[in-house]
């Protein structure tokens, strides 16, 4: 059953007073038997001590940006089932019965809690980055996202123990989504309800600084996961510019038998070179990263799958806990 599972809710904070209590009491009320992990991120606020006041496990990362707290939290904490969240109390703490059944009766991986967002939930610029680094991220991967970068995510052990975190920052939810769709790992999106944050506590997360981040970090993961793609666009660039500025020199060669535009037919030839370069770098990258996928994969499948949790236990849960 569902009870016996060991389940860690995650909770990364930043100045996070006046919110972390309020998170933290709502997964305890629906979660009774999990253990709730806060790791602050250099709080200069009452953060850590409200943490503690209800009932979480508060721990520190001095390294700053969401990405290295939840690396950090990957590597300390040992559990079957991970739930990951922010200490803001904008993500709906009884939706997640609902994550964690999905994850086990389905037998996925991560399943990936999108936001139906209320009024004035947050700011317009952010709802459009959001729709345009999805679709970007979903032609790609060639899937059929709605959220990549929610921050509510139920996951599996075997995924969390198997993806190597390099984002430091708010990339992290575009980064556990790219692994998951670049190596075939079941995952799924399910419909909860997103509020606005506490009267008196405000987001850390900048429109334009971090979404430019973000388009770095997207295209960081492309140049790693599909080299062959990456090096190819590049290629056709160069190649394309080296034909409209070479052409009219060849044209002119065979007309006059002369090179009288020696820099321009110097830089097509240089341009052509590159373009040849890129290609084959692609192709040998592609390779490699073939080499670096196999590996994964074979640590991925050392871990068994979650066991446990007929859709009778959950329904019975749910009912107990939030219902009551």
């Amino acid at each position: 059953m569902i009870e016996r599972m060991n389940i860690a809710v995650l909770l990364p904070c930043y100045n996070e007073e006046g919110a972390v209590g309020k998170t933290i009491k709502a997964f305890h009320k629906v979660l009774p038997y999990s253990i709730v992990y806060v790791y602050d991120n250099n709080s200069t606020d009452n953060t850590i001590n409200e943490a503690k006041k209800a009932g979480a496990k508060v721990y520190t990362e001095s390294r700053q940006g969401k990405g290295e707290v939840v690396k950090r939290m990957f590597a300390d904490i040992e559990a079957d089932i991970y739930v990951l969240a922010d200490g803001d109390d904008t993500y709906d703490a009884n939706a997640v019965i609902k994550l964690i059944e999905c994850l086990v009766n389905e037998n996925l991986d991560m399943v990936i809690g999108t936001r139906s967002v209320a009024k004035d939930a947050y700011p317009r610029g952010h709802i459009i980055g959001n729709k345009v680094f999805t679709s970007l991220i979903s032609m790609f991967f060639n899937s059929k996202l709605n959220d990549v970068f929610s921050g509510y995510r139920v996951m599996s052990k075997r995924f969390v123990k198997t993806v190597p975190v390099l984002s430091d920052g708010f990339e992290i939810e575009t980064e556990l989504t790219v692994h998951a769709l670049h190596h075939r790992m079941p995952i799924k999106e399910v419909a909860t309800m997103y509020k606005s944050r506490p009267e008196g506590t405000k987001s850390k997360l900048k429109t334009f600084s971090d979404g430019f981040k973000i388009m770095n970090f997207i295209f960081f993961l492309l140049r790693d996961v599909k080299p062959l793609l990456f090096f190819s666009v590049l290629s056709m660039c160069f190649v394309s510019i080296s034909l409209f500025s070479g052409i009219p020199v060849v044209i002119e060669f065979f007309q006059t038998g002369l090179v009288e535009r020696l820099p321009t037919a110097v830089l097509a030839s240089g341009l052509g070179i590159i373009s040849v370069l890129c290609f084959f770098t692609g192709l040998i990258l592609d390779n490699v990263s073939r080499g670096r996928l196999e590996s994964k994969m074979i640590n991925y499948l050392s871990y068994e799958k979650i066991k446990g949790g007929k859709l009778e236990d959950f329904e019975i849960l749910y009912q107990e806990n939030v219902l009551k």
